[in-house]
């Protein structure tokens, strides 16, 4: 959310920061109204979020959807003014009175993001409304430093293609666990980039400041952000790709853990006599739910087959090949399985759906469906959805990041539909 960040293509790193990422977050709907600093950071984003979902909206509209006084908001507004994060446009002629101004979000405001894989890194520029200026992969090596030296140049090419922009920061979504203090990558198994800080090379050689998070952590951000989670308070984001990964909302609040490692579902053993995984036990949810674990299926299927990626293996599907169609059902009764683990855990309303497995939801998701149905300990399944391109996803997910890098409570409360239910918050 806005902030002291400095913008713009040679600018330096802004000092501000907000609370760590593992620190305490605020939810409105149970909280008493805490310090005017505070308080003014949630009205800020209550004003964005209407601003984001109404645009182009009026100042007194702002007031009256969000239930703040009108000098409130004239005083958040002129703020977002000056930062940039917001434009004024035309005036709208009405029956009496002045002519209101309507206000939308800043669509020179960008941010860069990169989507880091086990074999290659998606880059791209984003603007406040979660659009796409430009994507490119680009290959990663086992090497971190060559990798994250080849992130960096794809990052700077996009910045010099769109130097008219001004860029408020890098987010970087990741397949592993980020330390929400350090921002140092704990644990990524399947990517090994192990003692390598990301983070730091990538905030010096680009010179913006660098938010960093599990992915499937950024897509619930995205999903907060962009406005997807107005009927849930309680809901379980899974990524199927080369692994699984998890992220939890609790009663509306982003759950993270002890050193951000909440949400490891993939890792939790399923089949002690299952294959081995790259965390070092054998058996893991992962081992049977991922992509990888699909074609695992497929090939013990038609062993004389050439190896296939999973693109090739949905084509396949498609065209009605009986090994591919086993292989799909495999995993989606092996994701229903870890799915009544998370439903047993955390009877979730939702569950969503990222990564991968998105590219073939409208198959899988059915039989997703009813195999957790079966499974279920009392009354319906969740809700279970696909959040659109898996990849697409993650890369609004990284653009999350650094839209909540300057708030404290990190998009943990009910969105901008609720907003009249905030007036316990403080008028600052």
């Amino acid at each position: 959310m806005p902030g002291g960040g400095t913008r713009g293509n040679g600018g330096g790193m802004s000092s501000k920061r907000s609370l760590p990422a593992g620190k305490r977050r605020f939810d409105l709907h149970s909280e008493d109204p805490a310090s005017s600093e505070l308080a003014r950071d949630i009205n800020r984003d209550i004003i964005l979020e209407l601003l984001r979902r109404r645009q182009p909206i009026a100042r007194v509209d702002l007031a009256r959807l969000s239930g703040l006084q009108r000098s409130t908001v004239s005083l958040i507004v002129e703020q977002l003014l000056r930062e940039r994060w917001i434009v004024e446009g035309a005036t709208v002629r009405t029956a009496r009175g002045r002519r209101p101004t309507m206000l939308s979000l800043n669509a020179d405001l960008v941010m860069l993001v990169a989507d880091i894989r086990p074999s290659h890194a998606v880059c791209a520029v984003v603007d406040l409304n979660g659009h796409f200026l430009a994507r490119q992969s680009v290959p990663v090596a086992s090497d971190p430093e060559i990798g994250v030296q080849r992130i960096a140049e794809t990052l700077e090419r996009m910045r010099d293609e769109f130097a008219r922009k001004s860029f408020e920061g890098v987010g970087i979504s990741v397949p592993g666990r980020v330390h929400p203090e350090t921002q140092r990558l704990l644990w990524a198994p399947n990517l090994r980039w192990h003692d390598f800080d990301i983070h730091a090379v990538l905030e010096e050689r680009l010179g913006l400041q660098v938010e960093m998070d599990n992915a499937a952590n950024a897509c619930m951000l995205s999903e907060l952000w962009f406005g997807r989670m107005d009927k849930f308070r309680n809901a379980v984001l899974v990524t199927i790709s080369e692994g699984v990964g998890a992220a939890v909302l609790a009663n509306g609040q982003l759950l993270m853990g002890k050193d951000g490692m909440a949400g490891e579902f993939g890792h939790i053993l399923v089949d002690p006599n299952g294959p081995q995984c790259n965390c070092g036990e054998r058996g893991c949810w992962e081992m049977f739910a991922s992509t990888r674990a699909v074609l695992r299926h497929y090939n013990d299927r038609a062993p004389e087959q050439p190896a296939l990626t999973f693109t090739h293996l949905i084509s396949l599907a498609d065209q009605g090949d009986t090994n591919a169609l086993e292989a799909l059902e495999e995993q989606a009764r092996w994701v229903a399985r870890g799915l009544r683990m998370i439903t047993a855990a955390l009877s979730p309303e939702t569950i969503l759906f990222a990564g991968d497995i998105s590219a073939c939801w409208e198959r899988s998701g059915p039989m997703v469906e009813r195999a957790l149905s079966q499974r279920m300990l009392v009354g319906t399944p969740p809700t279970l959805l696909a959040i659109g391109d898996g990849e697409m996803a993650r890369l609004r997910g990284a653009a999350a990041l650094v839209l909540q890098r300057h708030s404290d409570y990190h998009r943990s409360t009910a969105t901008a539909q609720r907003a009249p239910e905030r007036e316990a918050v403080a008028q600052a």
